[in-house]
């Protein structure tokens, strides 16, 4: 294809990479070849770590102490070899243990790896989710995970293999959440130069919604700055990250802002008003306690199901999805507000931003017209993708280009001319097909009136056909999320 062509967009001009872009993707084939020899000398140095631990097995083979014989030949080597690598015995051991459990327990994820179809990334993220599966279907696992990672890259696909993972492990997530929840707890850990780290250990859907509130808060103090032209040094000139920092002290110690500079007069600002958001994918047999499936919080991890039957019910509103069995392709949106029919549908179908690779929730991303609304692109779920602020941004100012296929697939093209297709993202949670049942009335769960439970059929008039079987599930935007505690939570 030819070279991109440098179009104005937006309020700025495209960087466009003229005579350098030869250069370019020159430097691009060679990173290509660097991968390819790093990936493979990885590879050799975990065999070979995998083998100084089999060798200290053999070194300790018939000692009469046998597990203590075991740990000082393993011991010796991880010293031998650790002056060899310059790191400490215990790092090498610890190595050597992941080696082990990578050539021992992971051997296909481990083959896909050697022939350059995964990167170091995606095995570290298959064995962690592949941890809990129990060893007679972990191959089965293994198969399934590797596919998901031939076109995603490792961040963004952590949530679909570990929620692939919690299907076929022997203890479910909500068991585990329970156990786990009882270690939560906050610590201080000093740093340098008078500075330190409050490290809080709580639930996900917690910790992502105080960071949401925080960002949100924070930034709003950003835009409201206003220059001082008679004091220029007065002017705040703190960072979003310094922002959020400042506002998490006072929030805790005082328990609102201590600069809140959207108030105006005697009256309240706009900070106080923000509650935390959360985005949320869960089936609807979960929803209504029929199963413990997982739910996705998009962008993080998967949470158990008592935690999002909990934010269900606190919601203000559900959106409902429709999907295709067969591929978890979005097949129809339905909510109780047509006035946001479009901006839900869209967000249930990206789920997040749509740059390659990026998982940056959609409730924190911003709608983006594929082809410029300024030069005649239309607003229709056609030609409306979401993009996070940093992408968004490159898209605008940068030469890389886009254009939107049938049923929310981009082709993203670079400067170079290399394509990279990304396609609208599987649904994680895995819904149970269901056939329509006879006709019933539609239901949409609204909390404000919790005595209308929602009907556990499928709504008519969805389907195209009454013998196709259809997937339900529920994408859930919940306010100031609560864990689900059977102990007194601890704030």
């Amino acid at each position: 294809m030819g070279e991109p062509a440098a179009a104005p967009r937006g309020e700025g001009s495209s960087v466009v990479f003229g005579p350098s872009v030869d250069a370019l993707r020159e430097l691009v084939g060679e990173a290509e070849s660097v991968a390819a020899a790093v990936s493979s000398a990885q590879v050799a140095e975990v065999r070979m770590l995998a083998r100084a631990g089999q060798l200290a097995e053999l070194d300790a083979a018939g000692a009469s102490a046998n597990v203590r014989a075991h740990d000082m030949a393993l011991r010796s080597i991880a010293a031998e070899l650790g002056g060899v690598l310059r790191v400490t015995d215990r790092t090498v051991q610890a190595r050597i243990g992941e080696a082990r459990e990578l050539v021992e327990c992971f051997p296909t994820t481990l083959a896909a790896w050697e022939d350059g179809r995964i990167t170091r990334g995606h095995v570290r993220v298959i064995v962690d989710a592949g941890r809990i599966v129990p060893i007679e279907v972990r191959e089965r696992f293994e198969l399934s995970a590797i596919d998901r990672c031939l076109t995603e890259t490792p961040n963004r696909v952590r949530a679909a293999l570990e929620l692939m993972a919690e299907r076929l492990a022997d203890r479910t997530l909500t068991e585990r959440h329970e156990e786990a929840a009882r270690d939560r707890g906050v610590r201080l850990v000093l740093g340098r130069d008078g500075m330190c780290d409050i490290v809080a250990t709580v639930p996900t859907v917690i910790g992502d919604g105080i960071l949401d509130r925080l960002t949100r808060q924070a930034q709003v103090i950003v835009d409201a700055r206003v220059p001082d032209p008679a004091d220029p040094d007065s002017t705040d000139r703190r960072t979003v990250d310094q922002v959020r920092a400042d506002v998490f002290a006072d929030l805790l110690l005082a328990g609102t802002p201590a600069l809140d500079p959207t108030v105006h007069g005697d009256g309240e600002g706009a900070l106080g008003a923000i509650r935390a958001q959360v985005q949320v994918v869960v089936s609807a047999l979960s929803i209504i306690g029929h199963d413990d499936t997982p739910a996705d919080l998009i962008g993080r991890a998967p949470i158990d199901a008592d935690t999002a039957r909990r934010l269900a019910r606190n919601a203000p509103s559900l959106t409902r999805i429709l999907t295709d069995p067969a591929d978890g392709t979005v097949l129809a949106v339905d909510t109780y507000r047509p006035a946001w029919a479009q901006r839900r549908h869209l967000r249930a179908r990206d789920q997040h931003c749509r740059w390659p690779g990026c998982r940056t929730a959609a409730i924190r991303c911003e709608l983006d017209h594929t082809h410029d609304h300024a030069l005649g692109g239309p607003t229709a779920l056609t030609n409306l993708a979401h993009l996070c602020q940093r992408h968004h941004s490159m898209k605008q100012f940068t030469s890389w280009t886009v254009k939107q296929k049938t049923h929310g697939h981009l082709e993203w093209t670079s400067p170079t001319g290399r394509i990279y297709r990304e396609d609208a993202p599987v649904p994680p949670v895995a819904f149970v097909p269901y056939r329509v049942p006879d006709p019933g009335p539609d239901w949409i769960y609204d909390a404000a009136h919790p005595d209308d439970p929602p009907d556990t059929g499928i709504p008519t008039g969805l389907s195209p056909d009454p013998g196709i079987p259809i997937e339900i599930g529920a994408a859930i935007d919940a306010p100031e999320p609560r864990a689900p505690m059977r102990e007194p939570a601890p704030f």
